[in-house]
């Protein structure tokens, strides 16, 4: 049967997070992860922008702004 259990590697020492239940001797199996990053900051996304470097203008606004359909009756 195979467990799981987080520890830390350091000075040459193994350090668990938990004592595994029922374990009193066993082989083991050591992998190394990559550090953990700080994830980047979400950035808000407001009305008229795009994710990333796009900008966008007053004209962008004005050809993308809604004037009716003339032709559904609505008197727009």
């Amino acid at each position: 049967m195979l467990k799981a259990v987080e520890g830390v590697y350091k000075n040459g020492m193994i350090q668990l997070c938990e004592t595994p239940e029922g374990v009193a001797e066993s082989r083991v199996i050591v992998t190394f992860l990559a550090e953990k990053t700080a994830p980047n900051a979400p950035q808000l996304v407001k009305r008229g922008m795009f994710p990333g470097e796009i900008k966008t203008n007053e004209e962008d606004f004005q050809m993308a702004e809604f004037h009716g359909d003339p032709g559904d009756g609505l008197n727009w």
